[in-house]
């Protein structure tokens, strides 16, 4: 008898299941074949705005809050066009958007502490183990970089959390660092003086911290000077090579010299004694004998004899 029932009860859900989709069953497909389409509109709407919008602005970071922001906006839309075209209601169509929204803020902010985050952002010019590039895209599975000669680069975020990152666009500033290192015989404060002026004629070099010019070593080869000044981070590659330029004109106008590696070579023209018994071999009459000419010869420029 219990079984009867329960055939029943099972036989009277398969007929209320079909009733249901025969009744709204065309609704649904419709609904569905609705949210399909506009998921493939908004995609295409937006892979059109990536290639559009950065001709009227270079702000990546701008750029990428954008399509967050409409990608959410034209989903909502979406899903708010097809549960109407099913006959839900609009409050309860807003009701549960608003829960929706209420859900996934809260959890952003209790797990937000304790979801690893990557020290960057879009727009960010940054240097991950010894790759250099700006950050272009970023997702949940990897980082989109592209190098300064083209390359574009997909690293995954996993490599990434495991990696030293350093992020040139994190502090506002940048030092600039010029190294020379001039002869011996030249005129070293005035050196220091020429690139002290150079320096601090730069408009864009801040006025704080100052300039400075130091004397870092004393090597084999000459006297290391090192400029230093503070720049805008945007503004550190264009500054750092103008400088270079102008330090080399500079110094060529004021006759200072950069130093160069050199070595002095001597050698000893005199016979050797015979040793151990080995026979001194005799020049024959007329032959001379030629010094050993090597690398360290051409690159000092002389050879300097010892008789």
């Amino acid at each position: 008898m219990e079984a009867k029932l329960r055939g029943m009860e099972q036989l009277s859900s398969w007929r209320s299941t079909g009733d249901f989709v025969i009744q709204y069953g065309g609704e649904i497909l419709i609904a569905a074949v609705m949210f399909l389409l506009g998921l493939i509109v908004v995609k295409l709407f937006l892979a059109w705005l990536r290639r559009t919008l950065p001709r009227f602005t270079e702000n990546r970071y701008l750029l990428s809050v954008v399509m967050t922001v409409l990608n959410i906006v034209l989903i909502v839309a979406v899903i708010s066009f097809s549960l109407h075209y099913m006959g839900m209601r609009d409050l309860v169509i807003r009701r549960l958007l608003i829960a929706a929204a209420l859900v996934v803020i809260g959890f952003v902010v209790l797990l937000r502490p304790y979801i690893p985050t990557l020290p960057f952002k879009t727009g960010n010019t940054v240097e991950i183990g010894g790759l250099i590039g700006k950050v272009e895209a970023m997702t949940f599975t990897y980082t989109r970089l592209k190098t300064f000669d083209g390359k574009t680069l997909f690293i995954p975020n996993q490599l990434l959390f495991k990696s030293v990152i350093n992020n040139f666009h994190f502090t506002p500033t940048r030092r600039v660092r010029i190294n020379v290192t001039i002869g011996y015989k030249d005129d070293l404060l005035k050196a220091k003086e020429v690139l002290k002026e150079l320096v601090t004629g730069d408009e864009r070099v801040q006025k704080k911290p100052a300039p400075a010019v130091y004397v870092v070593d004393i090597g084999a080869d000459g006297v290391e000077l090192s400029a230093r000044c503070w720049v805008e981070n945007l503004k550190y590659f264009k500054v750092r090579s103008d400088l270079m330029e102008r330090v080399k004109l500079r110094f060529d106008k004021e006759g200072i010299t950069f130093a160069y590696p050199q070595r002095d070579v001597h050698l000893d023209m005199t016979a050797s004694q015979p040793e151990h018994g080995h026979a001194e071999i005799p020049l024959q009459q007329g032959a001379r004998s030629e010094p050993v000419f090597n690398e360290e010869v051409a690159l000092h420029g002389r050879v300097e004899s010892s008789d």
